[in-house]
């Protein structure tokens, strides 16, 4: 992976784990699903519910998504169907959500 890549952290709050279940499962082929100019753009996907530890702040899934660029990463956001389903329904699964996304400065 090139350092240039962009490193997306999306945490969630979603205190069930059959909700937390539904979203892996959408994630689980968002690398295939989400097309830009007819092809997959997301270089890699990784999901899975955080361990139990004070430090989490109630987050309780963590995702965390590779893009080539920004703009890849503004396309999933903005015109995405794919990431536009996923967030439908993230958004009655959840009581909290946050994002970051960096470069790897090492």
């Amino acid at each position: 992976m090139s350092s240039q890549n962009v490193h997306r952290v999306t945490l969630f709050k979603i205190p069930s784990k059959e909700d937390q279940a539904k979203l892996i499962d959408i994630y689980r082929t968002m690398p295939e699903r989400a097309l830009k100019d007819g092809k997959p753009y997301i270089i890699s996907a990784t999901v899975g519910p955080t361990h139990d530890d004070a430090r989490n702040q109630g987050y309780t899934l963590a995702a965390l998504s590779v893009f080539a660029s920004v703009e890849d990463m503004k396309y999933y956001d903005d015109e995405c169907a794919a990431h536009g389903e996923l967030k439908k329904v993230a958004k009655t699964l959840h009581q909290g959500v946050m994002m970051v996304y960096f470069r790897n400065a090492l």
